[in-house]
């Protein structure tokens, strides 16, 4: 929590154990109902006070009069300067001494650890993300799993946990059965090498067409998934190549994004370590027979039945979660195991933990799912298999493409290879922040000129403004002027309004962590660009009146720098020097 919500709160609180006794409301609980004003000429804090009618047995305008009678200077705690009643709020000022003294100099000195801790220490969380399906591209739907996911893992490591990325690749199931009739019925081994995924995607999504006047062809590819299943030596060499294939270009698409994972264990990782429980299922007396397939009965719990074999023997995409969730228990021994897929594949998690407690793990309540809304475009469902998608390759590439046109009008003087990389960065940034912006649960319907629009509330605006901190801070290096921030104070209500949303930034953290919602940080990065920008347009900084305040505009920007550079890469964003 914010430090000066949590003294705010031991405030108030002392105050309503004086004038209302016999009444217990915790510090904790009062710093919860804290609000941020959205007139800061009132106030940087703000306490609702209908909060608190009904314990305290009062008119809201009554408690907050009260309250500002009782928090005179002397009983307030040094982070702050005035505490004002407004009608049925109690509005708080926080002190300029205090953003000067303390919140900037913290900040400079912990440079982007700024908003660190090392609360996890000695825990582990796995995190299960990102995860496509091996023979078929990357595409804008992925994007969800796969940015969110890596964006939760940076936000628990900032605070000291250690994590473990798992890209839980779907490399089995029936859709392989289809890929190798296709394959074996049109593919050409060269034309695949030359193409690579996009020819393997063309195979796929004739099969689908193929099937809809053939029917026989569904069978046949259940055929051929049940002799890869038992060990076929061609099935399995095909299904090898296949994934050979994708991974080269997913490799691209994460290298492009800046991510990387711990373990590529995917769904055939665990053909061997299902048989085991199976056998728990039976032993715990959870498996029925419905029609010669293996089923749990989950009435009981107001969810369907869960099917773990099919009627011929085959597993399924919960029998291989099943062992995934023991394998990982047994080998990472986590104290969260966190799954990050569209909210489409909620029913399955809450199946899947259900039955996994049913089984007697008592790890069962470590699992936690965390569900992104789906993408449609232009109000469609994404399908492979209908060729209805924006593949992330063209889309980045378009981003590019643009940044780089733009770049080239704006700063001619950036060319080259670093030219290059800044166009990417940039790009890329600006799609990933489009889909960080947002609550993680709505459905994005996917719109490009949205996506790609550079202007207004964008990735491209927030790395604009951290190029512009570092443009800065190397004129005034070149200059011999250092940031010092016992050189002046706070003169101007843009450098109040500035320092005290940097002391917002540990809380945006902490709130992204506890909803496993990157997107407070995304909006935490635009309440900051927008107090910087206010700031550098209306005050001069390597040309301000005199020397102490520049130097003390300088430790500012600098505090911009360190608390946007680390929020950025919070969110999967490259920083960006020159733009």
């Amino acid at each position: 929590m914010n430090k000066i919500k949590e003294n705010t709160g031991i405030a108030i609180a002392h105050a309503i154990n004086d004038l209302y006794p016999g009444v217990e409301i915790t510090p904790q609980d009062l710093a919860s109902y804290l609000e941020y004003p959205p007139d800061t000429s009132m106030g940087n804090l703000a306490l609702p006070c209908f909060r608190l009618s009904r314990p305290l047995r009062t008119s809201p305008d009554k408690i907050a009069a009260s309250l500002g009678r009782y928090l005179t200077a002397d009983k307030l705690p040094a982070c702050l300067s005035s505490a004002k009643p407004t009608g049925g709020y109690l509005n708080f000022r926080v002190s300029d001494n205090y953003l000067t003294s303390t919140v900037l100099p913290d900040i400079l000195v912990r440079g982007e650890l700024c908003g660190a801790t090392d609360e996890g220490a000695g825990k582990t969380i796995v995190l299960d993300y990102s995860s496509p399906n091996v023979a078929k591209p990357f595409h804008v739907g992925h994007l969800g799993s796969t940015v969110i996911g890596h964006s939760l893992r940076k936000l628990f490591e900032y605070r000291g946990y250690k994590c473990i990325s798992i890209n839980h690749l779907g490399d089995w199931g029936t859709q392989f059965g289809k890929m190798i009739v296709a394959y074996k019925r049109w593919g050409d081994c060269d034309v695949i090498e030359r193409g690579g995924i996009d020819e393997l995607v063309e195979l796929y999504v004739k099969f689908h067409a193929e099937a809809e006047v053939d029917k026989s062809l569904e069978d046949e590819a259940r055929q051929e998934f049940h002799k890869l299943e038992t060990g076929d030596e061609e099935n399995l060499k095909l299904w090898r190549w296949f994934i050979d294939v994708s991974m080269k270009e997913y490799d691209i698409t994460y290298k492009q994004l800046g991510i990387t994972f711990d373990s590529y264990a995917g769904e055939s990782f665990y053909i061997d370590k299902m048989d085991a429980q199976i056998e728990k299922l039976r032993e715990a007396s959870l498996l029925k027979l419905d029609n010669g397939a293996s089923i749990v009965d989950l009435s009981e719990y107001d969810m369907p039945p869960c099917l773990i074999l099919k009627s011929d023997g085959s597993t399924l995409y919960t029998t291989r979660d099943i062992a995934a969730a023991v394998y990982r228990y047994d080998t990472y021994h986590f104290d969260r195991c966190i799954y990050v897929t569209s909210s489409a594949q909620c029913l399955h998690f809450a199946q899947l933990f259900r039955i996994i407690s049913l089984m007697g793990y008592n790890w069962a309540d470590r699992l936690v799912h965390v569900p992104y809304g789906t993408v449609s475009i232009n109000g469609e469902k994404l399908a492979t298999r209908t060729g209805n998608v924006v593949l992330l390759k063209d889309l980045f590439r378009i981003a590019t493409e643009k940044v780089y046109d733009i770049i080239s009008e704006k700063n001619p003087a950036l060319e080259g290879e670093e030219k290059r990389a800044t166009a990417e960065a940039v790009g890329v940034g600006a799609i990933v922040f489009y889909y960080l912006t947002s609550n993680r649960i709505r459905d994005i319907n996917f719109n490009m000129d949205d996506a790609l629009n550079f202007e207004g509330n964008t990735g491209p605006y927030a790395m604009y403004t951290y190029a512009r901190t570092c443009s800065i801070l190397r004129k005034a290096t070149a200059d011999g002027i250092e940031p010092d921030t016992s050189c002046g104070g706070v003169t101007t209500p843009e450098e109040r309004e500035t320092l005290f949303t940097l002391s917002r930034f540990g809380e945006a953290v902490d709130f992204a962590i506890r909803d496993y919602e990157p997107s407070v940080v995304t909006r935490y990065i635009l309440d900051l660009c927008a107090a910087f920008n206010r700031f550098y347009h209306n005050c001069p900084i390597l040309t301000a009146k005199d020397e102490k305040t520049v130097r003390f505009r300088l430790a500012l920007t600098s505090a911009v720098k360190n608390t946007l550079g680390a929020a950025l890469d919070l969110i999967c964003l490259k920083k960006t020097e020159k733009i």
